[in-house]
């Protein structure tokens, strides 16, 4: 797509930040465009401008919905025109932002449950860190489970994020509880006592090994859950939740479970 035909639907905007976790996992940062709006757990769409032409790509934004400022979550696909472009730029290059914002797994679709289960593989986490900046989630449930599951540790990010929100939900009285379990499938080299626990999101589930590991039962009754990463893992957890009697959630009221394909 040309730039000027882009223009019409997205704002120019800055990148302000790369915060670089591997070679291939980066956080960035963007300016925000003036009266740009989203609800925590949605996704942008950004475009770069590639040989005279925009290629755009959707990203789950992970800043708070109050911040100034837009931070988002990738990975560097090999040979890939967005990231490969996004992987050698600088602050102060432009990044192009769509006006609209998009995606329906968030937080407020639940209107009952006392627990909020957040399954992510790879970058599928991102949508978590900004549902879990928002203070009426911590309200609204009474317990937060963060799954987490990567091959290798050095993939495991964003624990300092947790800790500073464990800290401020104490200091703002805030009543439900965070919970932040790790899993990895590659590295056969877990410790006891090192926190994390070993294989695919989908065998603990199966397994209880993710209930065990936080302490809690899930339930049609107390449980809601939302899924986000690898298509084959939300397909199988979709079917594990509908094996526990769970259903997907309607726009039309009810259901205890939202996924979301992120690749």
């Amino acid at each position: 797509m040309s730039v000027d035909v882009y223009s019409e639907k997205a704002s120019c905007e800055r990148l302000l930040s790369v915060h670089r976790w591997t070679d291939k996992l980066l956080t960035f940062r963007t300016t925000r465009p003036a009266g740009y709006r989203f609800t925590a757990g949605q996704f942008a769409r950004l475009g770069l401008e590639v040989d005279g032409e925009i290629v755009s790509r959707a990203y789950s934004i992970t800043s708070a919905e109050t911040e100034d400022e837009l931070e988002y979550y990738a990975i560097v696909v090999p040979g890939g025109k967005f990231t490969t472009r996004l992987d050698a730029m600088q602050p102060g290059d432009p990044v192009w932002v769509e006006k609209l914002s998009y995606g329906f797994m968030t937080a407020d679709r639940f209107t009952d449950g006392k627990q909020l289960w957040m399954l992510a593989t790879g970058t599928g986490l991102g949508p978590y860190i900004s549902i879990l900046q928002q203070p009426e989630v911590w309200q609204q449930f009474e317990q937060l489970v963060v799954v987490h599951c990567v091959r290798h540790r050095e993939e495991l990010t964003y624990a300092d994020k947790f800790e500073a929100l464990r800290r401020q939900a104490q200091v703002q009285n805030l009543p439900a509880r965070l919970h932040v379990l790790r899993s990895v499938t590659r590295d056969d080299a877990v410790q006891a006592g090192d926190g994390l626990l070993l294989g695919r999101i989908t065998a603990l589930l199966r397994d209880g090994g993710l209930e065990k590991a936080a302490g809690l039962e899930m339930s049609v009754e107390a449980s809601r859950v939302m899924a986000c990463g690898n298509p084959e893992m939300v397909t199988e957890v979709r079917d594990i939740l509908r094996e526990r009697g769970m259903t997907p959630l309607r726009r039309t009221g009810g259901g205890q479970f939202v996924t979301e394909d992120y690749w």
